[in-house]
C-alpha cells in the first residue's frame, strides 16, 4: 500500500482520501457478512482479505500525515483485549458470558473520559437505522430505562400496532411514518430481550424470501410464465411448495 500511494505508484490509490475510502469499508463489510451467510468459506477467505485492505489503506494515509500507522492500531486492540479480559489475563473472575459483558462495559466506562454529551451521543448517527436502534436501546436499558420483561414489550408492540392502524386510517403520511418507526423500534427491543440480533434475523429472512421467490419464478418458468402473467393463486401454490422444501444451508 505504501508503494501504491508513493510517487510513481497507482494514480487511483494516490487520489483517495479518508472520505472516499469510507464507502468501500462498508461495502466490504457487507460482502464478508454475505459470504458468512452463504457458508462460502473460499469466498469468505477472499472477502476477509478485501476487508483487511481497508484498515491498511486508512492507516497508510494516516501515517503519511504523521498521525499513526497500522502497528499503532494493532497494539491498541491488543492492549484493549488484555485490559478488558482480566478473567483471562489477570486475576479477575467471570463465570458466564453475561459476567464478561458486564465487566467489559464497566472497564470501558472507566476508560472513556467524562464528556458533556448525553449517554446516546456515542452512538453514531451514520449507522444503519436497525443497528443504531439496537445500540441506543441497549445503552438506555443499561442506564435502567427499560421494560421489566419481554411480556411488557409485546404489550407495547400491540399498542404500537393499534396506533399505526389508526394513523393508516386517519393520519397523514408523516404520522404513518412516525408510527411505523415506533413499531420497528419496539421490535428491535423484543429482539434484545430474546437475545436475537435483529440485523442478522432480518438478513436471514431476506435470504429465505429470495430462495422461496426464486422457486416461484422457476416453477412459473416451467409453465412458460413470468410472475406478472400468473395469478396470485398460482404463485401462492408454488410458494407453499417452496416452504416444504428443506433449506439449502450452503446457500441460505
Amino acid at each position: 500500500m505504501a508503494r501504491l500511494r508513493a510517487p510513481g505508484g497507482c494514480p487511483w490509490d494516490r487520489e483517495q482520501s479518508f472520505d472516499t475510502i469510507k464507502p468501500y469499508l462498508l461495502e466490504e463489510t457487507y460482502e464478508v457478512m454475505d459470504a458468512i451467510d452463504k457458508r462460502d468459506w473460499d469466498g469468505l477467505a477472499e472477502e476477509l482479505g478485501d476487508l483487511l485492505l481497508q484498515p491498511v489503506f486508512l492507516a497508510q494515509m494516516a501515517s503519511e500525515e504523521k498521525r499513526f500507522d497500522i502497528a499503532d492500531s494493532l497494539e491498541a486492540i491488543n492492549r484493549k483485549l488484555v485490559r478488558r479480559h482480566p478473567h483471562v489475563f489477570g486475576d479477575g473472575e467471570a463465570r458466564t458470558s453475561d459476567d464478561v459483558k458486564r465487566r467489559w462495559d464497566e472497564i470501558k466506562a472507566t476508560e472513556k473520559p467524562a464528556r458533556s454529551g448525553g449517554l446516546l451521543d456515542g452512538v453514531p448517527r451514520s449507522l444503519p437505522a436497525l443497528v443504531e436502534a439496537q445500540q441506543i436501546a441497549s445503552r438506555a436499558a443499561g442506564a435502567g430505562f427499560d421494560w421489566q420483561d419481554v411480556g411488557q414489550v409485546v404489550e407495547k408492540l400491540h399498542e404500537e400496532l393499534a396506533e399505526l392502524d389508526a394513523a393508516r386510517r386517519n393520519g397523514s403520511p408523516s404520522e404513518i411514518e412516525d408510527e411505523l418507526g415506533d413499531l420497528l423500534f419496539v421490535i428491535v427491543n423484543i429482539a434484545r430481550f430474546l437475545n436475537v440480533n435483529p440485523e442478522q434475523a432480518l438478513r436471514a429472512t431476506n435470504a429465505k424470501f429470495r430462495r422461496r421467490f426464486d422457486h416461484v419464478e422457476r416453477g412459473l418458468a416451467a409453465q412458460g410464465k413470468i410472475p406478472k402473467d400468473a395469478t396470485i393463486e398460482e404463485m401462492e401454490a408454488l410458494w407453499q411448495d417452496a416452504k416444504s422444501q428443506p433449506p439449502n444451508t450452503g446457500n441460505v
